[in-house]
């Protein structure tokens, strides 16, 4: 007979890649973690795992357990918490949100204030990190809901359109990369300055060479840089310019730092931005609320005027996992 313990020590072990990794990480001796998994095995009949010198990763069927384990440990995670809580309590548990650093930097801050003003009951799990990475962990099930520039990550979670951000050409306000008083650039003109982008496999850089590409041009590329403080420490220490959204600088200014935002002229220059989240099936109450309040703060910032160079997308339906569809 299957227990929780079991579970818990079948999705330690795929997340650490090693069974001594894991062992370790669980506090108990290697040889009963491989028993519990052998007792495991037993009970599903087929393998859960490919065993080589370098490590171990899970199989097929190892995977769709790992993702449904995964879903299940935080559900009951969430009901022991429920149940901790005095009766009568509001919405209790937790959410775990993944965001871009950029979007951090334009939603985080409301998104938190909104939801512990709503709904104190709810905590709130946020992780920054680069959309790839982002995108990875939603897949493997480790996240309840993601914003993503890409509407092809995964193909078994529901897809919504959420807003779509203008890049622009970012410079510090006394910059001299640019003439002062020149509103707009050409992607020319972007292309002669110092340029201080993400590296090749971020989406935002990916993006950005295919402009140039289909204008034959080579942006002059003086760094390459995907932590998001430390490209706009070098973009106002004055190394180099960079071409970014406005949520780049949104928290800038307290920091007593200004800048230039300068559309460009030539060419619309724009990202969209896609809300993830796991099928009705599997949403809990607490992600259900999350996700409605995420979408209704972009909204009401982006209409509210709060963020230049943000548009809403307009109406449409969410792309659901084609075995949910009727």
């Amino acid at each position: 007979m299957m227990d929780i313990r079991q579970l818990r020590y079948f999705v330690q072990i795929v997340e650490c890649g090693s069974l001594s990794k894991a062992s370790r990480q669980l506090l108990i001796a290697q040889p009963a973690l491989s028993q519990q998994l052998a007792k495991l095995e037993d009970l599903v009949g087929k393998p859960l795992l490919h065993r080589s010198s370098k490590g171990v990763w899970p199989t097929d069927n190892g995977l769709a357990l790992y993702h449904h384990a995964r879903f299940m440990l935080r559900q009951l995670d969430q009901a022991l918490s429920i149940a901790r809580s005095e009766a009568g309590a509001a919405i209790q548990g937790m959410v775990t949100i993944g965001l871009p650093a950029t979007t951090v930097s334009a939603i985080g801050l409301p998104l938190v204030r909104r939801i512990r003003e709503r709904y104190p009951g709810i905590l709130i799990n946020v992780v920054e990190g680069m959309s790839g990475h982002i995108g990875q962990l939603m897949r493997l099930g480790q996240l309840d809901l993601a914003v993503l520039f890409s509407h092809d990550v995964a193909r078994d979670l529901v897809i919504e359109p959420l807003m779509v951000e203008e890049l622009f050409l970012i410079i510090p306000e006394h910059s001299r990369l640019v003439p002062d008083g020149q509103g707009t650039v050409s992607i020319a003109e972007a292309a002669g300055l110092p340029l201080i982008l993400p590296t090749g496999s971020h989406g935002l850089r990916q993006r950005i060479a295919a402009e140039f590409d289909n204008r034959g041009l080579t942006a002059n590329v003086v760094a390459e840089i995907d932590s998001l403080s430390l490209l706009m420490n070098c973009v106002h220490d004055g190394i180099g310019a960079t071409i970014k959204p406005m949520g780049a600088v949104m928290q800038e200014g307290a920091r007593g730092r200004h800048w230039r935002c300068l559309s460009f002229s030539d060419v619309r220059f724009r990202r969209r931005n896609f809300l993830y989240s796991l099928p009705p099936e599997r949403l809990t109450t607490v992600a259900a609320v999350a996700t409605s309040e995420l979408k209704d703060t972009v909204r009401e910032l982006v209409e509210g005027g709060a963020w230049p160079g943000f548009e809403p997308i307009g109406p449409a339906t969410a792309r659901v996992p084609a075995a949910m569809t009727p």
